[in-house]
C-alpha cells in the first residue's frame, strides 16, 4: 500500500489520505489489478481493507483513510462491513475517520445495489466519495442515484485547468452544484509525494 495525502488548500492541511494498492517490490497498481478476476474480487477487496486499516493505524495517521472498493465485490453490504470492523476494532482506527470511493468508471452491475452500498456505509457513520467525476459515462446521475459526500474531479479534467477556459467553467459548474448539495469536492492530482510502506 502507498498513502497519497488529500490536501486542503485553504487550510493547508491533510484532508485525508487515499489507500493505493501497489505491488511488493514497487510499481503501479496495474500490475496487481490485472490480477482481479470474478474468482477473487472479493477477497481482494476484503484484504485492500484490512491492510489499508492495519497499516493506517501503525503510521498513526489522524485523517481520513480513504479507501477504494469494487461494487461489484460487495455482494451484501452490511455482510461485506464486518471484517472492516473488525480490522478498524483490533487496530483502535475510528470507523467515522473512514471515506469509501467508487470510480466512475468501474461499472456496477445495478444502480440500486451501489445505494443500498452507500446507504449502510453512511450509517456507520463514514464518508462515501465518487472518484475519477467527469471520466465515465453516468456523470450527473451518479450524484442524482447516490448522493455522496465527497465528488473527486477526474485528474483530466483539472490537469492545466489554468490554461482552459472550457474547463474552468465546467469546474466552476461542478462545484457551484456540489455546494448546493452539499458535497465536498476534491480535485484528483498525480502521485507525486506518496507516503509509502509496505
Amino acid at each position: 500500500m502507498a498513502f497519497q495525502p488529500i490536501v486542503d488548500v485553504e487550510r493547508g492541511t491533510i484532508y485525508a489520505y487515499e489507500a493505493l494498492v501497489r505491488p511488493s517490490g514497487g510499481g503501479s497498481a496495474a500490475a496487481v489489478l490485472v490480477q482481479i478476476n470474478e474468482q477473487n474480487r472479493y477477497s481482494f477487496d476484503q484484504r485492500c481493507r484490512v491492510k489499508a486499516i492495519e497499516l493506517a493505524a501503525r503510521l498513526g495517521m489522524d485523517a481520513l483513510l480513504s479507501i477504494n472498493f469494487l461494487p461489484n465485490a460487495v455482494y451484501q453490504p452490511a455482510a461485506c462491513l464486518r471484517k472492516t470492523f473488525e480490522a478498524a476494532m483490533a487496530a483502535h482506527f475510528p470507523v467515522d475517520r473512514l471515506m469509501f470511493e467508487v470510480t466512475e468508471v468501474e461499472p456496477s452491475r445495478d444502480a440500486c445495489h451501489l445505494r443500498s452500498i452507500f446507504t449502510e456505509y453512511k450509517r456507520h457513520g463514514m464518508t462515501t466519495a465518487i472518484d475519477d467525476f467527469g471520466s465515465g459515462h453516468s456523470g450527473l446521475n451518479m450524484l442524482a442515484d447516490f448522493q455522496p459526500d465527497v465528488v473527486k474531479l477526474d485528474m483530466a479534467l483539472v490537469r492545466n485547468i489554468h490554461l482552459d477556459r472550457v474547463r474552468q467553467s465546467i469546474a466552476r459548474s461542478i462545484v457551484s452544484l456540489c455546494a448546493d448539495l452539499g458535497m465536498l469536492v476534491i480535485a484528483a492530482g498525480g502521485d507525486r509525494g506518496l507516503r509509502q510502506t509496505a
